[in-house]
């Protein structure tokens, strides 16, 4: 049997092969000699900055689920701050092993140089055979598919809010087509995720923005509030904010909510294909996940120190009726509708190249025709499941909860020991892999069972 190909995280490109690495063993000597391996790289040809990966991964993050943490330290105290610094370690680390994974391919089919994989469900192929690829495959669709769908619902039904008590006021459901129909358009000439680039910076920045002026108008609500009780002492209509250390009861909920905070790893393989450099991956996601985590801990604290048991989700429904609330809706629209052809291009690019759409098969004309026909199918069917299909966000939820607990936690860990081998890990590597799965399963866990509640709790009021 011939020895896995092992990759680091910064790859040396061979200079007789443009797409060719030479890569360092990360094995100890004892089990490949410190031999140089050469891996096949992807097609690097439309591949973007490091600066462009970096806003994908943030747009992909940092979506409305970031407006929700207050909310989470509600279920579960201040103590529940210190979740979310763990999920972020552990989301770091994950993302990194699942990069590595990309290159520690085996030779197939007499090849001469291994390839690099392409996905998650090719990594998990690789370690676990065929059913640990469908398996993969099924969460990375659902996760991907389904988000692309919860968005566009999100975005209809926030239009439709904004153009209120005016002739726009036409509809969740027409407004929902009516970003079914402006996504498609563009969607369909995307090539890699480097297209992609210029709509994450707006995404990524408009979800940013919306995070600062909810704690800023937060702030003033906040000093509004006391002078209005200092000059009105005898007022007892505010309603009295409070906070908490530990909620152990809910604590189970709010530790299901942070477990998937970080979720959408499953797009990272193709972010990172996008990448011209692509040896500076560990340096991006680090910079990637290090911004989304302060401001989840920003708006966290300060949605849950502001109003306490009170605050609501998303966070600026908490905030007083104006100007403000009106802008950050607009900003998330665009955060939404920015992020949807990430989630959509993970899930095409590989079903494209499954069924053979490529200009090498099919030609320029007749792969672009494929490549927008089946583009289109896929936006409308996102229209028609969000347009159909009654509590889909609540539904959504429950698909999250294993969907991305197990794709973000899980797999990583399971098919990193698989491929790369599991004694030739320090003993404090292991121990901190062990944490990372009891993590994943419990968020799994309680995720699905709360999720299940919700969703049965809404089909009984009907």
């Amino acid at each position: 049997m011939s020895s896995p190909c092992i990759a680091t995280a910064s790859p040396i490109f061979s200079g007789d092969h443009k797409n060719v690495h030479d890569i360092q063993s990360i094995r100890t000597p004892q089990d490949d000699d410190n031999n140089i391996i050469r891996v096949q790289d992807c097609d690097r040809s439309h591949a973007g900055s490091s600066v462009y990966a970096y806003f994908n991964i943030l747009c992909c993050i940092c979506g409305v689920g970031m407006l929700g943490l207050p909310q989470s330290l509600q279920k579960g105290g201040w103590s529940a701050l210190l979740l979310l610094i763990l999920s972020w370690w552990m989301t770091l680390y994950c993302s990194i092993i699942l990069i590595r994974s990309l290159y520690l391919s085996r030779c197939h089919d007499n090849q001469k140089i291994p390839l690099r994989l392409v996905s998650m469900p090719a990594i998990a192929k690789e370690a676990f055979g065929k059913v640990g690829g469908y398996i993969t495959f099924f969460f990375q669709t659902l996760i991907t598919f389904g988000l692309a769908t919860l968005h566009f619902i999100l975005a209809g039904a926030n239009m439709n809010k904004l153009c209120e008590g005016t002739v726009a006021q036409i509809g969740q459901v027409s407004w929902t087509i009516v970003i079914c129909i402006l996504v498609a358009f563009p969607y369909i000439f995307l090539k890699s995720m480097k297209d992609t680039g210029w709509t994450s910076i707006f995404g990524a920045l408009a979800i940013l923005t919306t995070a600062v002026i909810c704690v800023i108008v937060a702030g003033i609500d906040q000093q509004t509030r006391y002078s209005h009780q200092e000059e009105h002492p005898e007022n007892t209509m505010l309603p009295a904010i409070t906070h908490h250390t530990i909620l152990w009861q809910t604590y189970p909920a709010a530790l299901s909510n942070i477990s998937v905070s970080f979720s959408g790893n499953v797009t990272f393989p193709t972010i990172e294909a996008a990448m011209n450099k692509p040896h500076q991956w560990s340096r991006v996601i680090t910079t990637g996940l290090s911004t989304a985590a302060l401001f989840y801990i920003m708006i966290a604290t300060a949605g849950y120190s502001i109003y306490g048991d009170t605050v609501q989700n998303p966070v600026y429904y908490s905030l007083p009726e104006g100007i403000p609330r009106i802008v950050c809706t607009v900003l998330i629209t665009i955060a939404v509708t920015a992020s949807i052809p990430i989630y959509l291009m993970a899930l095409t690019l590989e079903c494209e190249e499954m069924m053979g759409i490529t200009v090498e098969r099919r030609g320029r004309f007749y792969e672009f025709i494929l490549r927008a026909g089946f583009r289109s199918f896929t936006v409308f069917l996102c229209g028609l499941i969000g347009c159909t299909v009654p509590y889909f966000d609540l539904l959504m939820a429950l698909f999250g909860a294993f969907g991305c607990s197990t794709t973000v936690y899980l797999i990583p860990v399971l098919c990193y020991w698989r491929l790369s081998g599991f004694r030739n890990k320090p003993f404090y590597e292991l121990a901190w892999n062990f944490l990372i799965l009891v993590f994943g399963l419990m968020g799994l866990v309680f995720g699905t069972w709360f999720a299940m509640e919700d969703l049965i709790r809404a089909y009984q009021h009907v």
